[in-house]
């Protein structure tokens, strides 16, 4: 099924995890897919999604390339685990900076282009920005962010057909999880409540797959949604 045919995508944080997934998934779909990272990529482009300026080089670049874009997603995010009392300003501005200031920062940049073509938006907030999870305050409040961006610009752009919506994951199994770290004394019975009742971990490419019916047509009418995949944790 090539549902993307004739569509350019540019994937923010498509270096690993998420965001390679997804390229990989665009890619099977028929898109023209353009792989950003603040790392370098073969035949990607470097975007460092706090800073608006790299974000428009990497729109710009990709309309040198391509002519067009159709399709943005903002999978760029980091995470931290640590006690509300301990984490540092510079940790609480660094986690709101990427996982939700550089999610607006690029679509603020990829919107006259996605205007000219009627494009789309899908956003990568979390399970954590739905209900609150511990030792994840800054995390949480960026991706609940993630998700009230997406509804207000779903809102503000519905008369011009542009669509935006998230995926909500639940823990995905990811070197961004492997990588996190809770406090040494953490209270494991707290963590029951973003447990799956199905039981295991999400999958990337069941995220990707979300992502490209998003970005499709087949989701002409869907704008301002959080679609969760999450084994019914957030239910």
């Amino acid at each position: 099924m090539e549902r993307l045919e004739n569509k350019v995508a540019l994937v923010s944080g498509a270096a690993s995890g998420i965001g390679a997934a997804v390229v990989d998934r665009l890619v099977e779909e028929g898109a023209t897919v353009v792989a950003a990272d603040i790392a370098e990529i073969e035949d990607g482009v470097i975007c460092d999604v706090t800073d608006p300026e790299s974000c428009a080089a990497a729109i710009a670049e990709t309309l040198e390339r391509h002519a067009q874009l159709d399709i943005l997603v903002n999978v760029a995010g980091i995470g931290a685990g640590n006690r509300i009392e301990d984490v540092t300003p510079q940790e609480w501005r660094k986690l709101i900076e990427v996982n939700l200031t550089g999610t607006f920062f690029l679509s603020q940049a990829a919107l006259p282009a996605l205007l000219e073509t009627t494009g789309a938006i899908v956003n990568m907030a979390s399970l954590s920005g739905i209900r609150g999870t511990p030792y994840n305050a800054a995390y949480s409040a960026s991706k609940g962010g993630v998700i009230a961006l997406t509804k207000s610009m779903a809102v503000e752009l519905a008369s011009t057909g542009v669509r935006v919506n998230a995926v909500c994951p639940g823990a995905v199994n990811t070197p961004f999880l492997s990588d996190y770290h809770l406090p040494e004394d953490a209270d494991m019975t707290l963590l029951q409540r973003s447990m799956s009742p199905m039981g295991g971990l999400v999958e990337a490419v069941e995220v990707a797959a979300a992502v490209a019916y998003l970005a499709s047509d087949e989701a002409a009418s869907v704008s301002g949604t959080t679609l969760e995949i999450d084994g019914a944790a957030s239910a």
